[in-house]
């Protein structure tokens, strides 16, 4: 008895990997400098969706990558919460001052 055993789509693989590698890279330092006022929502807002456009410009040349696109994903979940809780704290301290 004999069995062949194949595997497809290797090349795809290797392409992804290499593309998000880049993709990594680009990501490595600064994304970008934000200003805003906490005590302002709409500024809080349009620092967001800044800080989203910077990782989107870093990586949009990779859409359609799955592991660029879950860890862009990821960055802007993770900066919004730091974001939000930046503005919390300093509201909270301007409040006790």
């Amino acid at each position: 008895m004999s069995l062949n055993v194949s595997i497809s789509g290797l090349d795809k693989l290797q392409r992804d990997l290499k593309d998000a590698q880049r993709a990594f890279e680009s990501l490595d330092g600064t994304i970008a400098t934000l200003k805003f006022d906490p005590n302002s929502q709409a500024s809080v807002d349009a620092a967001i969706r800044q800080m989203e456009s910077a990782i989107d410009a870093k990586t949009g040349r990779y859409r359609g990558n799955p592991l660029v696109e879950t860890v862009a994903k990821g960055l802007k979940e993770q900066y919004r919460k730091a974001i939000l809780e930046r503005a919390a704290r300093e509201r909270s301290q301007r409040g006790r001052a």
